[in-house]
């Protein structure tokens, strides 16, 4: 059988539809969006709310959003650059920086809409599942779904760990337990200790200490961080307490300081008014006047 060469006519190119934008780019998976951010028709106008979770080479971010059709709005949002205001300063993209993100970002929502003195959270064993139950005399809790993006979902990921921030700080979202770090997939079994161990900052100690006693140059170089700011190994946990601590005291954000500039910038010449536009005519006229007597 001999090959024919497949040959795309006019018609096809008439008719090529290019997909959009951001998928071209490889940064939105639309079959995941669409099922994200549809509503049921029976609920009218009402919001479906995401949390955001993306993670960039040196930051956490977390959002609380809703889509509409001129885009996205975003109203509430927190950033593990924050956590040096709370005393974390080092370890900004780790799995217990993801927990503290997500924390903050529950406690602000809910402080946000005055609701964090009704729903206080998971504030006793953190390596425990939980899950917000509602009040009898208060509003319900705040409801929303988790948003991944594009990061894989296995178990055991960061995305997870901001998650389960979100669920301690009082968040209500739908979840299950075999996603966390510390579900063994062949015994069905989930150990809260690890979970907690992670939460706590317990691994990167782990493997602080065993970069000690196998090579102290490259702990020197890996963790120089940590030892400018006087972290070691074993002030993790209390580390990651009182930064818990904080972020529930106050999860607010603080704008920055901004000053104005002393010397405005501009890029346009400054309109002339009716008077200097009248100088700067005679001048010229005088000026080609002054020409032609010579």
């Amino acid at each position: 059988m001999a090959l024919t060469k497949v040959l795309k006519t006019s018609a096809y190119f008439s008719r090529y539809q290019v997909k959009y934008k951001r998928r071209r780019a490889g940064k939105t998976d639309y079959r995941a969006r669409l099922r994200l951010s549809t509503q049921d028709k029976n609920k009218y106008n009402t919001p479906k709310y995401r949390l955001v979770v993306r993670f960039t080479n040196r930051n956490v971010v977390c959002q609380i959003a809703y889509a509409t059709m001129a885009g996205d709005k975003v109203i509430c949002a927190a950033y593990s650059s924050e956590l040096p205001r709370y005393g974390l300063k080092v370890g900004l993209t780790n799995y217990a920086a993801a927990y503290c993100t997500g924390l903050l970002v529950a406690r602000r929502m809910l402080n946000k809409l005055g609701l964090d003195k009704h729903y206080e959270g998971n504030t006793e064993d953190v390596g425990e599942d939980y899950n917000v139950e509602a009040e009898d005399d208060a509003p319900r809790p705040f409801q929303c779904i988790l948003d991944a993006g594009l990061k894989r979902t296995s178990t055991g990921s960061k995305v997870f760990a901001a998650l389960k921030g979100a669920l301690d700080g009082g968040l209500d979202i739908p979840h299950n337990e075999k996603r966390f770090v510390g579900y063994d997939p062949d015994s069905k079994e989930f150990d809260a200790e690890i979970l907690r161990k992670y939460i706590y900052g317990g691994h990167v100690g782990e493997y602080m200490e065993e970069m000690i006693e196998e090579d102290p140059e490259k702990y020197q170089a890996h963790f120089a961080e940590y030892l400018k700011n006087g972290v070691e190994p074993d002030d993790l946990e209390d580390l990651y307490t009182k930064v818990h601590e904080a972020i529930r005291a106050d999860p607010a954000a603080k704008p920055k300081a901004r000053s104005k500039p002393a010397e405005a910038k501009r890029w346009k010449e400054v309109k002339l008014t009716y008077e200097q536009r009248k100088d700067k005519l005679k001048a010229k006229l005088s000026e080609l006047m002054a020409g032609d007597d010579e």
